[in-house]
C-alpha cells in the first residue's frame, strides 16, 4: 500500500475542530453520501450528549477508530474526519483493505467542551494550560472498561465506555485504534503485539514528517520496548491496582483477538527528545529530580485546596480533576524508585524528557486549580481564602510558565502533519491486523 499518498492527501488546519463542528460534519457527509455513510447513535455521554459513529465500508473485516479518548487530545478528531472523507472519495482505499470501518470523532464531548478555550489556539502553550482539562482517572472512558481479576476487580464502567464495549461486540473487530496525543514528549506507539516490523514502518512515517522520536523516559515505568519509540500496551491488569482504574481499550479488544494500536503525538517538537547523546549526569539522578519537582508541585497544590476546602461550594469538574491528582499521583511516582539502571548515564532524552514531564504536570495542574477557583468567583463565591489562593496560585503558575519556556527549544508541529502520521499509521496498522 502506497500509504504515503493518502497521508499526502490530508489538507492544512489552523485549529481543532469544536464538538458542534464534528457533529456537524458527520451530519453533512452523512447526507451527501447516504449511500455510502451509515451514522448511528451508539450511546450518550453522562452530561446528554450523542455518542455516534459513522461507519463506511463492506469488507469482511471490521475496524474500530476512537476519537477524543482523552478530551486534551483533539488530533485524533481530524484524524478521523480525513480518513472518513477519504474512505468516502477513494473506491480502491474503501475496497482495498477489505474493511468496514467504525469511526467515532469524540468519545468524551463533554471533556472536549471543557478544552475548546484552547482549540482554536493549537500553538499557544499558555492558553492550552490555561483551558486544560483532564478529568480524574476514573472518569477517563479510556480507562474505565471492566476488570474481572481475582486480585483486582472494576466495574465503574461509563456511559461512554459502555458504548464502545457495544460497538465491539456487535462488529468483533479486527483492528482496534486509540488515537492520543501528549505535549513536549517525541511521537511513540503501543502496540498490543509484539511485531518490530510494525513498529519500525510506525516510527519511520513519524520521523519522515518532521517529528522526533520520543527516545527518553517511557510514560509509566513499566514500559516493555519492542523497538525505538514502540513499547508493549500497558494492560489494566497491571495498571489497576496502582492507580484504581479499569481497564483500557487494549483490554477488550482482545477478547476479540484484534490488534490494538495507540499512537501518542506531541504538539510541539524539542529536537532533544531523541537525543541518545550521554551526559555526564547519572540515569538516577536525572529521574530523582523529575520526581522530586513533581512532589514539590503536589506540596504547593495540597496546601492550596487545605486553604479553601472549607469554602468550595462548586462541584466542578476541575475539581474533582485536582483532588483525584492529589490523592493518586504520589502512587504514580513511587513506581519509579527502583528503576534498574540507575548508575548508567542519562542521556539528553533522558534529561530533557524529565525536566518536561515537570513542567507539563506543572502548568496542567497549576492550570486546573486556577480553573477550579475562577469556578467558585464566576458562581459568585469570593470568600478571602478563595481569593487568596487564586492570587498565590496564579503567581506559581506564571513562574512555573516563564521557567518551562525558558526550558523549552520546541516548536509548534503543524496539525496536518500530525494527523497526516495518525492516518498513515491506522492504514499500515490496518493492513497489519488484516
Amino acid at each position: 500500500m502506497n500509504v504515503d499518498l493518502y497521508m499526502s492527501r490530508v489538507p492544512d488546519y489552523t485549529a481543532f475542530p469544536t464538538v458542534d463542528r464534528m457533529h456537524a460534519e458527520l451530519d453533512e457527509l452523512a447526507a451527501a453520501h447516504p449511500d455510502l455513510v451509515r451514522l448511528r447513535r451508539i450511546g450518550t455521554s453522562r452530561l446528554g450528549e450523542p455518542l455516534r459513529v459513522a461507519t463506511v465500508g463492506s469488507g469482511p473485516h471490521d475496524a474500530v477508530i476512537i476519537g477524543g479518548p482523552h478530551p486534551n487530545e483533539p488530533i485524533g478528531s481530524l484524524t478521523v474526519s480525513n480518513l472518513l472523507r477519504q474512505l468516502v472519495e477513494d473506491a480502491s482505499l474503501r475496497e482495498g483493505l477489505g474493511y468496514r470501518w467504525h469511526l467515532i470523532p469524540c468519545v468524551d464531548p463533554d471533556g472536549a467542551r471543557l478544552n475548546e478555550g484552547w482549540y482554536t489556539r493549537p500553538s499557544d502553550r499558555r492558553a492550552y494550560a490555561e483551558h486544560f482539562y483532564r478529568p480524574a482517572e476514573a472518569d477517563q472512558v479510556e480507562w474505565t472498561f471492566p476488570l474481572t481479576g481475582e486480585d483486582y476487580f472494576f466495574d465503574r464502567t461509563l456511559p461512554e465506555t459502555e458504548a464502545l464495549m457495544r460497538l465491539m461486540d456487535e462488529v468483533r473487530p479486527t483492528f482496534v485504534y486509540s488515537l492520543h496525543n501528549g505535549e513536549l514528549q517525541g511521537a511513540f506507539y503501543y502496540l498490543s503485539k509484539d511485531d518490530p516490523a510494525l513498529a519500525a514502518r510506525l516510527t519511520a512515517i513519524a520521523t519522515a514528517q518532521g517529528l522526533p522520536l520520543h527516545m527518553g523516559p517511557p510514560e509509566v515505568p513499566s514500559a516493555v520496548p519492542i523497538g525505538p519509540a514502540a513499547y508493549r500496551t500497558p494492560r489494566g491488569a497491571d495498571l489497576g491496582p496502582v492507580y484504581g482504574i479499569g481497564g483500557g481499550s487494549v483490554d477488550y479488544a482482545e477478547r476479540f483477538g484484534a490488534l490494538h494500536l495507540v499512537t501518542e503525538l506531541p504538539y510541539w517538537a524539542d529536537p532533544r527528545v531523541a537525543d541518545e547523546t550521554p551526559t555526564g549526569q547519572g540515569y538516577g539522578e536525572t529521574l530523582q529530580a523529575g520526581l522530586t519537582a513533581q512532589r514539590a508541585l503536589i506540596t504547593e497544590l495540597a496546601r492550596s485546596m487545605s486553604a479553601v476546602r472549607a469554602d468550595l461550594t462548586v462541584h466542578s469538574p476541575f475539581r474533582r480533576a485536582l483532588q483525584d491528582f492529589l490523592d493518586t499521583y504520589e502512587d504514580f511516582l513511587s513506581e519509579w524508585n527502583s528503576l534498574p539502571g540507575a548508575d548508567r548515564p542519562a542521556t539528553v532524552a533522558e534529561v530533557v524528557g524529565s525536566r518536561q514531564v515537570a513542567h507539563s504536570m506543572r502548568l496542567r495542574y497549576g492550570g486546573t486549580c486556577l480553573r477550579l477557583l475562577d469556578a467558585e468567583i464566576a458562581a459568585g463565591n469570593v470568600t478571602p481564602a478563595i481569593r487568596a489562593e487564586r492570587a498565590r496560585v496564579k503567581a506559581l503558575f506564571d513562574a512555573w510558565f516563564t521557567e518551562a519556556e525558558a526550558d523549552a527549544t520546541a516548536t509548534p508541529i503543524p496539525i496536518r502533519a500530525l494527523v497526516a502520521v495518525q492516518l498513515g499509521a491506522a492504514l499500515l496498522a490496518a493492513e497489519s491486523a488484516r
